[in-house]
């Protein structure tokens, strides 16, 4: 390779030698290397020699090379959708969704909200069968356990005795209530555990694109993460519980309460495959709905109040109006703060039931309680018989 080598002192003292090619060589970029300082000559013109330094490029000091800059197409591909503004109410979800669902996955909830209410209804027929069967052969053991306890000596201090006494003052509808409380506070302890975290959203949150379709439309309905909803909602229950027991029973409230609740989630889903807003729900709203709705429609010139404001009354009636109303604007105008397709199902249900239902469904279950009392009479008879030989 030919060329001319030139000795330039550099600024620290040092020099570098740059080899410059002549037309013989084949190397179009100029090389410099640094020389020991034994071999480094000495010259005069520093200044000349520094300044053509500087214009030589120097290795060790590449600039980075740009990276190719993607497509818009492809960016856009690439870049995370960000998740609808959730509900307060509502806990933020682990997992994303991946698509609209196919509206035939509403098949396997609606069947599952039939045969629920069926077999709701069915089975509150023979606990209601049961019940009154063991009053009748348990009043004399408890009229003889009454006199029992008026002639042993009364236990002062006794906290079994006072609980007792605090049961026997509930009404009936609200001893029937207490349960559901008892399982609503549950299943809100269980939302504070962040191991369950991950379970409870699959299965006590309702949504039509979730992995579980069936067994959330029951479990929401014991679900609440947020405090203050699920004190709201039970304070409603307790204050309605003595109307709606005393209306329908204490075992046709509890297949209309659990029917209520599936069939409110199945309006929920209805909704949101229409407006493909897929948001999880949870909380009794829609099964406390039916119960408003069902004494506001038996007894619609009650008067009722706020809890924050008693000065303020007004007729069960207009309230009903008025809450039907609120829900129907929020789900046309798309409000997610609350589900509002859950509560105009649930009331209507509730409409529906103490117009309609009560005489269709409820009145005619008489087959299935003579066939459950042939059964069980067979089966005693078969027993005594073995027993009495």
């Amino acid at each position: 390779m030919a060329g001319e080598a030139t000795v330039f002192p550099s600024s620290l003292g040092s020099h570098h030698m740059c080899w410059r090619p002549t037309r013989e060589s084949s190397s179009p970029h100029t090389q410099c290397q640094a020389t020991p300082r034994s071999l480094q000559p000495r010259r005069n013109g520093s200044l000349r020699g520094l300044a053509v330094l500087l214009l030589q490029p120097r290795r060790g000091f590449r600039r980075a090379r740009p990276r190719p800059e993607e497509p818009p197409a492809a960016a856009a591909e690439a870049r995370p959708v960000p998740p609808p503004p959730r509900r307060s109410l509502c806990p933020p979800s682990p997992t994303t969704a991946t698509g609209r669902p196919s509206p035939r996955r509403l098949v396997k909830p609606l069947l599952f909200a039939v045969g629920f209410t069926g077999s709701a209804f069915g089975s509150a027929a023979i606990w209601q069968y049961e019940s009154l069967k063991s009053r009748v052969q348990t009043y004399f053991e408890e009229a003889r356990a009454d006199w029992m306890d008026k002639m042993r000596p009364q236990k002062r201090g006794d906290f079994r005795k006072q609980v007792n006494s605090w049961w026997n003052s509930l009404t009936e509808g609200q001893r029937t209530v207490t349960g559901i409380i008892a399982a609503n506070v549950f299943v809100f302890c269980l939302w504070r555990l962040p191991g369950m975290r991950r379970i409870m959203f699959t299965y006590f949150t309702s949504n039509p694109s979730s992995r579980a379709l069936c067994s959330p439309m029951l479990l929401s309905t014991f679900s609440h993460f947020s405090l203050f909803h699920m004190a709201a909602n039970m304070y409603v229950l307790w204050s309605f519980s003595s109307s709606i027991v005393s209306l329908l029973g204490c075992e046709q409230f509890i297949a209309v309460y659990l029917s209520a609740g599936v069939i409110s989630t199945f309006v929920s889903y209805v909704a949101k495959m229409a407006t493909g807003r897929f948001e999880p729900s949870l909380g009794a709203s829609g099964a406390i709905m039916t119960v408003l709705a069902a004494v506001c429609t038996k007894m619609p010139e009650a008067k009722l109040a706020i809890i924050l404001l008693p000065m303020f009354t007004f007729t069960a009636g207009s309230a009903l109006k008025a809450i039907i109303a609120f829900d129907t604007a929020g789900l046309a105008l798309g409000w997610r703060l609350f589900d509002h397709a859950a509560h105009l199902g649930g009331a209507l249900f509730g409409m529906w039931y103490v117009t309609y239902g009560h005489e269709l469904i409820w009145k005619n279950r008489e087959p299935l309680v003579k066939a459950w009392h042939e059964m069980r009479t067979k089966n005693t008879g078969k027993g005594g018989g073995g027993k009495s030989n």
